[in-house]
């Protein structure tokens, strides 16, 4: 992919809406996509544009290059051997895998070649991921010393704890099968085909009530890591909420009448 140059400097994450689908691509595919300071700033300010644009009813990541994201620029990390430094970007980092969940709209990760570390993190706090067959998926921070421990924190959110473990103390990568095996990503299809899968999920979102979905994102995102009760109270509030939507009043005639639904969120 060629970047355009917007009065001289070549954007971190390109942007682009169609039909309701907002793509964001990393796009230092000559540095496989690091998520330095300056990509996260990019990344974030999108993000809270995207939450800003009701219009948008679905969210693509996407990247340039050979591969999907190769996590912190190591020398970025080197060159700043200081305490608050560090704290500053991991604090940043953290907050963009945080608005993901927070975003109304649904956000799917393309993901091609390799997504290690926090690019691999970036897989995991994504709603859906779709590989290409040749992707691979490593938390390698071990093998130079650095344990990647707030990766981990995505991951174990979609893998089971031994296996995070495993990817963890190796340093090992798994590959895209493997991924789907361990519930990492959703599907898994060739390079050629990769567009056609995210398209086929982000034609699904857009066919359902952006109001409903908003709500249900929330919802889910906030019972997930409670205690069984408080995730039930939490759920319980957002479907009487979800039943008051105007949304749910046409889906449920819309079934009853056995007729297509015209959600108010679409108009």
């Amino acid at each position: 992919m060629n970047a355009p140059i917007d009065s001289g400097v070549i954007p971190y994450v390109l942007s682009d809406t169609r039909d309701g689908v907002r793509t964001l691509t990393l796009n230092r595919g000559e540095r496989y996509n690091a998520l330095s300071r300056d990509m996260l700033q990019a990344l974030e300010r999108e993000i809270d544009d995207v939450a800003a644009t009701p219009a948008v009813r679905a969210v693509v990541i996407a990247a340039a290059g050979k591969g999907f994201c190769a996590g912190h620029d190591l020398k970025e990390l080197r060159a700043h051997p200081d305490e608050g430094w560090q704290r500053e970007l991991f604090g940043a980092c953290s907050r963009v895998m945080v608005k993901l969940t927070e975003l109304p709209q649904p956000v799917i990760a393309r993901v091609h070649g390799i997504a290690t570390a926090a690019g691999c993190q970036l897989v995991s706090m994504c709603d859906l991921a779709v590989a290409a067959d040749t992707a691979r998926f490593a938390l390698p921070g071990v093998n130079v010393g650095v344990f990647c421990s707030t990766p981990a924190v995505g991951v174990v959110r979609n893998v089971s704890r031994k296996r995070v473990m495993e990817l963890l103390l190796t340093g090992d990568p798994i590959d895209a099968a493997t991924a789907l095996d361990w519930g990492l990503v959703n599907r898994v299809v060739t390079a050629g085909e990769l567009d056609a899968a995210v398209a086929a999920l982000t034609d699904r979102i857009l066919a359902r009530s952006a109001a409903v979905i908003a709500i249900g994102k929330q919802a889910f995102y906030r019972q997930v890591d409670r205690p069984l009760g408080d995730a039930y109270a939490v759920t319980s509030e957002a479907m009487a909420c979800n039943l008051l939507d105007p949304d749910a009043a046409e889906g449920i005639d819309a079934f009853l009448e056995k007729r297509g639904a015209n959600w108010a969120s679409a108009r």
